[in-house]
């Protein structure tokens, strides 16, 4: 792997990340957030339904890597259901406005820790996971939502693994601090979704902090501006 921008010259996953401490720039009121994403250069964020085809192994290192510098990760319910996800060391947080989960994935399998945000009524079923559901009214405020996770629970630093609904979502609401992009060299085509799904009020500008490439694969992070 090569770091393109700044400072030019060799580096790996593990000594880019070393130097990112997003905790340091957490608020009294919210943690910093970050949006993890990988998409094709046709801009397609899912391939045939899911996002696991697109990266390489070293964007899955990437990943896991990113997941080690957060107290904890949000994904949306349709992800979650896409993607079946397994137990995490940081606390996993779900954003699911009817609660329509899938119950069975070994997230709640599993022992573990899980936040849930929704605005369903309904009770969810006995889990091995240990939840904590918190109900909003008619919609799911994602702006209480990330001081809940604050306050509550502690969390410095959040990352969001989408889906993109989600992300248009949270930078609408202007809770969005950075933004991780893995850009594969592969073309998709079809109807998949882009990493943004939906209208923003207003055009979000973005700032390169740094632009890493390894067998034509760039793995870029931006700055909300």
């Amino acid at each position: 792997m090569r770091r393109l921008l700044p400072d030019p010259g060799p580096t790996t996953v593990s000594e880019q990340l070393e130097s990112y401490r997003p905790w340091e720039e957490a608020r009294k009121e919210r943690p910093l957030v970050a949006m993890n994403f990988v998409a094709t250069v046709d801009g397609r964020a899912t391939i045939e339904g899911r996002s696991g085809p697109i990266g390489s192994d070293t964007d899955t290192a990437m990943l896991a890597g990113l997941r080690t510098r957060f107290d904890a990760v949000m994904i949306g319910a349709g992800t979650m259901r896409a993607e079946r996800y397994g137990p995490m060391k940081p606390l996993v947080v779900l954003v699911s406005g009817r609660l329509d989960l899938p119950w069975d994935a070994p997230l709640f399998t599993a022992d573990g820790e899980v936040v849930i945000f929704t605005a369903s009524e309904a009770e969810p079923p006995q889990t091995a996971a240990s939840l904590d559901v918190v109900r909003h009214e008619g919609a799911v405020n994602l702006r209480e939502a990330v001081r809940y996770l604050r306050q509550d629970h502690g969390v410095r630093a959040l990352l969001s693994e989408g889906g993109p609904h989600l992300h248009e979502q949270m930078q609408a609401d202007g809770l969005v601090d950075d933004l991780f992009l893995t850009i594969a060299p592969k073309l998709s085509g079809g109807e998949a979704p882009r990493i943004l799904e939906g209208s923003l009020p207003d055009v979000v500008g973005l700032s390169l902090a740094w632009l890493l490439e390894e067998d034509g694969e760039l793995f870029a992070r931006y700055r909300r501006s």
